[in-house]
């Protein structure tokens, strides 16, 4: 069967394209979205994360991609400057993704300059595509606290690792609950669990086992500050975290106590992590 004279044209353009490795050749033939490149959304909330606490520029490893092409996508916007288009998600690009946020009509912990789903979608629109998702989820009900369905799942785990359950004494999403925790359980992600009746070895079992599941958790003293025994702990790279319990994430990468003066990591050791690297470990 004879082609028309436009399919054929067409048919030959995207034969040639194949042939030489024209970069139009996948966009010619699945209508440009296999073209698109990805940003990993788990390492670029990672690297927002971490970048901001370190104290050189060196970049997250397996971040730089994404992470370009989401400053890319800011500076075209006009809201970073392109000599902070670098691959290091420092603190000058978490406020541009904040303010990009706020474009957007969002505010409080939707405005936290941590890439989130649907704000990360909206910005590769055309430019890339979203993959390796985190959804925290909604807000549940836990020990009479409030979480996000990811961080009680998370605990639900940990809680299996440790063979015991946990008790809550304070959860996430609770502004001004505990003026000792200085804004870290304003978002989700967040919680401090109680150590009564634990002797010291099961306390750091307890913390080994949150770590385990993607959590940045310390056993906190009353030496620390004016609070009592407990173990603090925050699910690294949920999206909804608090700027405080952002920066006590990526004190955890590297290698710190999360505590105001940034002391050296006081826990157990164990590889680091997220909830989703867990899963598919």
């Amino acid at each position: 069967m004879k082609l028309p004279a436009s399919a054929a044209i067409l048919a030959g353009a995207v034969l040639t394209a194949s042939l030489i490795g024209a970069p139009g050749a996948a966009a010619a033939r699945v209508g440009g979205a296999a073209a698109l490149p990805a940003v990993s959304m788990a390492v670029t909330v990672k690297a927002a994360q971490i970048d901001p606490r370190r104290l050189d520029d060196t970049l997250t490893p397996g971040a730089k991609a994404s992470v370009l092409l989401v400053e890319q996508a800011l500076r075209d916007r006009r809201l970073l400057d392109a000599k902070w288009v670098d691959g290091y998600f420092g603190t000058t690009t978490v406020t541009a993704y904040a303010k990009y946020q706020r474009s957007l009509g969002l505010s409080g912990l939707d405005a936290n300059g941590l890439p989130g789903r649907n704000s990360l979608t909206k910005l590769g629109a055309g430019r890339f595509r979203v993959v390796d998702v985190i959804e925290p989820g909604g807000r549940v009900p836990m020990d009479g606290y409030v979480v996000n369905a990811r961080t009680k799942a998370m605990l639900t785990e940990a809680e299996r690792l440790f063979g015991r359950g946990f008790t809550l004494d304070q959860g996430s999403y609770n502004p001004g609950g505990d003026p000792t925790s200085v804004g870290t359980h304003d978002g989700g992600g967040v919680v401090d669990i109680s150590v009564r009746g634990l002797d010291p070895a099961a306390r750091t079992a307890g913390v080994r086992a949150l770590r385990r599941a993607g959590f940045a958790a310390w056993l906190r003293n009353p030496q620390q500050d004016a609070w009592p025994w407990h173990i603090h702990a925050v699910a690294i790279s949920d999206p909804s975290l608090s700027t405080q319990a952002q920066r006590q994430a990526g004190d955890y990468y590297l290698g710190m106590n999360g505590l105001s003066g940034r002391g050296p990591d006081d826990g157990p050791k164990v590889p680091i992590r997220t909830w989703e690297e867990y899963q598919r470990r």
